[in-house]
């Protein structure tokens, strides 16, 4: 056989190996089947979120989250909360009350229906508005695939999300709610 060729599958199998496992290298925030709180540091709002399946762990995911500090414009939050929590097994759609921005995420894992309660940790800032509001695609794509969200474009932030749960193979699919906010006071409230 050629050595050249031989030479390529080695790489390709390495590679394949190696992404194989570069889930076990996250900085995870919890182990299957446990329960987590995250919160980003005060000041700072929720802007990335990773995830990855796996069936022979009770058909649960691994999580991490990133923040980043949200612009001066914006000011400091002045009030910070828990939100609307789910039900295991039932779908899911919570945006943060009050104009708010996510800046965490609890979890709780439920071995009866082998799925998660979820519940946003929302801050408010001044009276400042969401506009230009979208949906992302589903995340992941297909269910039990590994999943990521990046906030695409800066000045946009998390103000929620809508989940779907399939009963039959036992995970979720994502449809985070980006929005921009305003540059200016509003008098708006819950938009």
């Amino acid at each position: 056989m050629n050595p050249a060729l031989l030479a390529l599958a080695a790489s390709l199998l390495a590679t394949a190996a190696a992404q194989s496992h570069d889930h076990q290298d996250m900085s995870w925030v919890n182990g299957y089947r446990q329960s987590f709180n995250f919160q980003c540091p005060h000041g700072e709002v929720l802007v990335a979120t990773r995830s990855y399946f796996s069936e022979t762990d009770g058909s649960d995911r691994l999580w991490s989250f990133e923040c980043q500090p949200t612009p001066e414009g914006l000011g400091e939050p002045s009030d910070c909360w828990w939100d609307d929590i789910n039900r295991a097994g039932m779908e899911w759609s919570s945006t943060c009350t009050r104009n708010g921005l996510v800046a965490g995420v609890q979890s709780k894992y439920f071995e009866s229906v082998l799925d998660r309660e979820w519940q946003f940790y929302c801050c408010y800032y001044k009276r400042r508005c969401p506009y230009s509001c979208m949906k992302t695609s589903d995340i992941p794509e297909h269910f039990r695939e590994e999943a990521e969200l990046v906030v695409p474009s800066y000045g946009y932030f998390i103000r929620g999300a809508q989940t779907t749960f399939s009963g039959v193979l036992r995970d979720r699919q994502w449809k985070y709610i980006l929005c921009r906010m305003t540059d200016f006071d509003c008098e708006f409230e819950n938009l």
